[in-house]
C-alpha cells in the first residue's frame, strides 16, 4: 500500500493498539546504559537493543502489525513484499505464525546470512525471489506480480500499519526510562521507524531532541529535507544495506520532516568502526544499519555532554563473511590502510630496497600485485600498506617520491580504486 496522500499522522490509540496486537509476538527489548560510550561523551548513553528481537531487528513490529490487520479477502491470494533483508524476516515470521503464504523480493546482492534466515523464520510459508541491484528494484517486481495476481502488497515503511507497528519502539523507550530523554538517534532507511518513533515523542516528550541518522552514501531522507520535496537518487552504496533506499516514503518524509529536529550523515567507514569497536569492546553483534545512530554520537559530542542519550540499536543480521571488507573500511576511513601504484625499477634488490628503506618500522604491506615487464624501465605493482598512525601516510610518501618509487596514490580516486582492488 502506498498512501497518495499525506494526510495520515500516527496517533497514540493506533500504536497502543499495536501494542496489543504484537504482546505475544514482540520482545520488549532492554534499554540499556553503556559504559564505554558513556565515559567517552561524558553522556548517559543508552542502546535500545533492537538486536535482540527473535528476528533480529525491529522490522518485525511493523510488519507483524500490517499483516495481521488484513482481512480475508486481502489475504486470499496471499501477500508480497520487498526487502533488503529485515523487512523480509519480520514478514517470515509473521507468515508462518498466521499461516499464510507470502512471496518476498530481495536485491541479488542480499547477504547469504539474511537469506537464510528468511528462510529459516518462513518455512513452507514463504516463496524467495532475488531480483535486481537494489531495494528499489526489488520492490517494482514486487509491485508488478501484485498487479499481475491481485496480491496484497506488505510495504516495508510506507504504510500506516507498519509506522504505528514501529512506533511501539518509541513508546517502549519511554515506559523504560523515568527520567527525561534529552536526545533520541534513530536510524533512517525508509523512515517507517522514525515516523513512529518521532510521533511518539512529540505527544509524550515533546522537548526530546530526535536525530534521524543515513549512511553517507544513501542520504535519501537528508536530500529530500534539503530541497522539500521527496526525491529519488539515481545513485547510492548499498553497503548498509539495512538502510541503503534510492527514496523514502510520501508518507514517513511529510511525518519525518514535521518531528524530526536534523537528519545528519554517517560516512560507511565510520560505521565499520563502530561495528568494530561494538563487538570487541561489548560482546555486541551488529548489522551496518545497527550501528548508524551510535556512529553519529562524534558529530553530537559537545551537544550531548551530560545529557540523557538514547541510541535505538536496529539489528544485527550481519554476514560473518562480511568481517574482512568491514575491517577494511574502517581502516580506510581512519586513514590506517592505504594504496598506492608504485613503480619498481626492474633491477634485482628493488622490493627489498622498498621494504628497508621506504617502508616505516610498524608499517605492514597487506597488498601486493605486480608483473614484471622486461620492455620498461619500471614496473608498476598495486601495494597496499597497513599504518600504525595516520599522521605516517605523509613521510611515507616523501620517502616514495625521494626514491623515484612513488607512481600513484589510490584513496582518493574512487572509480580506480574499485576497478584495481
Amino acid at each position: 500500500m502506498s498512501l497518495k496522500t499525506t494526510t495520515y499522522y500516527p496517533k497514540l490509540v493506533n500504536v497502543k493498539e499495536a501494542v496489543t496486537a504484537l504482546k505475544d509476538v514482540v520482545t520488549v527489548t532492554p534499554l540499556l546504559n553503556n559504559n564505554n560510550y558513556s565515559r567517552q561523551f561524558g553522556a548517559n548513553i543508552l542502546l535500545k537493543r533492537e538486536d535482540l528481537q527473535q528476528v533480529r531487528s525491529y522490522k518485525i513490529r511493523g510488519a507483524y502489525n500490517k499483516i495481521s490487520s488484513l482481512n480475508q479477502d486481502e489475504l486470499k491470494n496471499g501477500i508480497v513484499c520487498a526487502s533488503a533483508g529485515n523487512h523480509a524476516q519480520g514478514v517470515a515470521f509473521a507468515c508462518q505464525k498466521l499461516q499464510i503464504h507470502g512471496t518476498i523480493f530481495m536485491p541479488t546482492p542480499t547477504p547469504k546470512q539474511k537469506l537464510e534466515q528468511v528462510k529459516m523464520f518462513g518455512g513452507e510459508y514463504i516463496t524467495i525471489k532475488l531480483v535486481g541491484d537494489t531495494f528499489d528494484d526489488a520492490q517494482k517486481e514486487a509491485k508488478r506480480e501484485c498487479d499481475l495476481l491481485q496480491k496484497t502488497f506488505v510495504h516495508p515503511f510506507n504504510d500506516p500499519k507498519i509506522i504505528e507497528g514501529q512506533a511501539t519502539v518509541g513508546l517502549e523507550i519511554i515506559e523504560q526510562f523515568s527520567e527525561p530523554i534529552d536526545y533520541v538517534f534513530v536510524p533512517v532507511g525508509g523512515g517507517g521507524l522514525a515516523s513512529g518513533l518521532s510521533s511518539v515523542f512529540k505527544v509524550l516528550s515533546p522537548n526530546t531532541k530526535i536525530i534521524g541518522v543515513e549512511p553517507s552514501g544513501a542520504p535519501s531522507m537528508k536530500s529530500a529535507f534539503e530541497k522539500g520535496k521527496n526525491v529519488r537518487l539515481e545513485k547510492i552504496e548499498k553497503f548498509v544495506d539495512g538502510a541503503a533506499v534510492q527514496q523514502v516514503g510520501d508518507v514517513t518524509f511529510q511525518i519525518c520532516k514535521e518531528n524530526l529536529d536534523a537528519m545528519i550523515t554517517v560516512p560507511e567507514g565510520k560505521v565499520c568502526q563502530t561495528i568494530l569497536d561494538l563487538y570487541n569492546k561489548d560482546a555486541i553483534v551488529v548489522e551496518p544499519a545497527g550501528a548508524l545512530t551510535i556512529s553519529a554520537l562524534d558529530f553530537y559530542a559537545e551537544e550531548i555532554k551530560g545529557k540523557n542519550v538514547v541510541c535505538v540499536v536496529s539489528g544485527s543480521n550481519n554476514d560473518i563473511t562480511r568481517t574482512p571488507e568491514i575491517k577494511e573500511r574502517a581502516l580506510l576511513y581512519n586513514g590506517l590502510k592505504h594504496y598506492f601504484i608504485i613503480r619498481f625499477p626492474q633491477r634485482a634488490g628493488a622490493l627489498k630496497e622498498f621494504v628497508a628503506e621506504i617502508l616505516g618500522p610498524q608499517d605492514d604491506i597487506t597488498h601486493f600485485e605486480y608483473s614484471k615487464k622486461h620492455s620498461r624501465e619500471n614496473a608498476p605493482a598495486i601495494v597496499g600498506i597497513e599504518l600504525k598512525k595516520s599522521s605516517d601516510l605523509n613521510p611515507l610518501i616523501q620517502r616514495m617520491k625521494a626514491k623515484n618509487f612513488y607512481g600513484d596514490y589510490l584513496n582518493d580516486k574512487p572509480d580506480l580504486f574499485q576497478y584495481l582492488i
